[in-house]
């Protein structure tokens, strides 16, 4: 009779060298940032024998055991061990299981009478959805982006110029010849890198990429927070895209998600028969919006835990900044709640004071480890000092999306320019509040979705009026103080709602006129990036100045963009509405000659070439407060970019 093999999980007490003492007095403190590299399943060689440790924070289970393919998806031939140090975490080696091998964890409670399988919330790698095991996962792969991480803090710095192109994945080109097919990572690098070569932006902001049930979600209910979705590839395919963005000097910035997360039965609602992710009581725990569970950051190990995502992109993937979702969310307890759906803080206020307490230390410590990468929070009330340091009493962001911008900007220019002289605060309003957080003025998904209709769609007129309102929307948006976030499609023209479950309408690019919005695109990027003014004191009063905000008849706004030098400046002449306005003098501030660098109206971009055709010399002629001025011909629905020549 053949002898019965041993069970290898954790026959012996043995410390396989994983975790140590130092990890469990930062977990129990609740400043451990890299639980990544000690929980989930680590493929090693122990005692001789190849296999993988297993851990798993479990802490009121009653037994956890490990399932997959390597034992039949049995539930009891691989327990794990309650390790004895009062952290509540499971452990064990089991041999012979390798890199690729699935696995679930069978997850006991008496007390609740709870029995559930379990993914592993910090695995690397997942079965492609709606599958939902675990993949045991070594990365084997070698970067080459040292010159890019050895210059990114000079990219990523608040002086910079950054121009970022917000992408689903999923939905920015697909392969209709392979039935509308995503593609892979490796595709998509290159596919990526082609286009923002052209278009000119500077950085790529990905809709979340981390592992997620729900396609229809946008990969906004996460489950997967160490782990890249495997819908287009393996973690090392999805490093491959950021290390071939990186080689192109493309910064990378992903979406991530630690205001709440899916009630799926494999994830981690109920983990271990109780609430441990999520608040018990549903006023504290339940999203009324997203129908999804609230972590509770009144806990040290669920704190660490998305603490430990965060890091985890930055450090295993290069990650070069992370846009906060829903910070809103997290930071009033009444968010989205009507009286009596919601608990006080300890002082009676609608304050969520735990998250506070958490936000400051996710960008304290992002930041003191990565001080070359950047925070972005999409926070949209007026909460004060989001992106000024901690130690002054801020969030420690590094910078904020400007809601305001968006919402007075969208709805300016939706009106007939006929009634926009009504709406002239409008655009001006922005800037009583520019300087007070540091901006990213941000076009996103959410403005082209939800029956919102496209960019294009939202202006007014005929098709000529569409194009040229849109042209100047992007003009003013790139001049304006603040860096920029344009969603894809956006840049040519796109007529349809995004749909997440298409690709972009490329076949539009066949026509001239989204051709040529798409050409503009690229030469304001080009030229934002060359230009010190537009992008230097972003976040400084100093780096702008009011020539005329007030000419509300006309519908017309002069101003001036400054560089950190003395005589680098801008200036910037926009006319909202659809008339050629002839010997319209604007001030300078010196008799300097000025050469016209951009024109919104030229025939390249789709306009009817009107303009100044080059120079344009000064007069001593006293206008807008200045001693000096310019006779110019400001084309229809148009930007001009002019600059002083020495």
């Amino acid at each position: 009779m053949a002898k019965k093999k041993e069970n290898t999980t954790y026959k012996l007490r043995v410390d396989p060298g994983v975790w140590k003492e130092l990890d469990e007095y930062l977990f129990k403190e609740g400043n451990h940032y890299l639980l990544y590299k000690i929980l989930g399943s680590t493929p090693m060689e122990l005692n001789g024998k190849k296999g993988t440790y297993f851990a798993v924070w479990a802490p009121n289970a009653n037994k956890v055991s490990v399932m997959g393919n390597f034992n039949n998806w049995s539930k009891n031939s691989h327990p794990l061990k309650l390790r004895i140090d009062s952290s509540g975490v499971w452990e064990g080696f089991i041999t012979d299981v390798k890199k690729g091998d699935l696995y679930k964890y069978f997850i006991k409670n008496d007390k609740s009478n709870f029995r559930q399988e379990k993914a592993d919330p910090f695995a690397g790698y997942a079965e492609i959805a709606p599958q939902t095991a675990s993949v045991v996962w070594k990365s084997e792969y070698k970067w080459k982006d040292d010159n890019w991480m050895k210059k990114r803090i000079k990219n990523n710095a608040l002086d910079a110029p950054i121009s970022t192109y917000e992408v689903h994945a999923g939905s920015w080109r697909r392969k209709p010849e392979e039935g509308n097919d995503y593609l892979n990572y490796r595709e998509l690098a290159h596919e990526l890198v082609d286009y923002l070569k052209d278009t000119g932006f500077t950085h790529v902001e990905f809709l979340p990429l981390a592992e997620h049930p729900f396609t229809g979600s946008w990969g906004y209910q996460v489950l997967g927070y160490f782990a890249p979705t495997s819908r287009f590839g393996t973690p090392d395919d999805f490093k491959y895209m950021i290390d071939y963005l990186h080689q192109h000097d493309i910064g990378v910035i992903m979406d991530w998600v630690p205001s709440h997360f899916p009630a799926d039965a494999h994830g981690l609602y109920h983990f271990d028969g109780t609430h441990l992710f999520e608040h018990s009581d549903p006023r504290q725990g339940f999203h009324p919006d997203w129908q999804s569970y609230i972590f509770n950051l009144g806990r040290n190990e669920v704190r660490e835990f998305l603490l430990s995502s965060a890091h985890f992109w930055l450090d295993e993937f290069h990650i070069d900044g992370l846009r906060v979702d829903a910070v809103a969310s997290m930071l009033y307890l009444d968010y989205s709640r009507k009286e009596g759906e919601w608990i006080p803080n300890k002082y009676g206020g609608r304050e969520n004071l735990e998250s506070i307490s958490f936000l400051r230390q996710l960008n304290e410590s992002i930041y003191e480890r990565f001080p070359d990468v950047q925070t972005i929070a999409e926070e949209s009330t007026a909460w004060p000092m989001v992106s000024r340091p901690t130690y002054l009493g801020g969030l420690g962001f590094g910078m904020k999306w400007n809601m305001g911008w968006m919402h007075d900007s969208l709805s300016y220019f939706s009106k007939d320019p006929v009634y926009r002289k009504y709406e002239h605060n409008k655009l001006t309003f922005g800037l009583w509040y520019a300087f007070n957080e540091n901006f990213v003025l941000s076009i996103s998904h959410d403005e082209v979705v939800h029956g919102k209709g496209s960019m294009i769609s939202k202006m007014p007129g005929d098709n000529w009026q569409k194009f040229a309102n849109l042209r100047l929307l992007f003009g003013f948006m790139w001049t304006h103080p603040g860096k920029k976030l344009l969603f894809m499609g956006s840049e040519f023209g796109q007529w349809s709602e995004w749909n997440h479950d298409s690709s972009l309408d490329w076949h539009l690019l066949d026509t001239e006129i989204h051709n040529r919005l798409k050409y503009w695109i690229s030469d304001l990027n080009t030229i934002y990036k060359k230009e010190k003014p537009l992008f230097e004191l972003d976040f400084q009063p100093e780096g702008f100045e009011w020539i005329e905000p007030n000419d509300a008849e006309n519908s017309v706004l002069t101003f001036m963009r400054k560089g950190k030098k003395e005589n680098d400046q801008l200036l910037i002449v926009c006319n909202f509405t659809p008339v050629v306005r002839h010997n319209f003098r604007v001030g300078i501030p010196e008799s300097k000659t000025y050469r016209e660098v951009l024109n919104s109206d030229a025939k390249e971009y789709g306009g009817s070439g009107q303009g100044n055709f080059g120079k344009i010399q000064p007069a001593p002629v006293p206008m807008h407060g200045q001693f000096h001025s310019l006779n110019l011909t400001l084309p229809p629905l148009s930007i001009l970019i002019l600059k002083p020549e020495d």
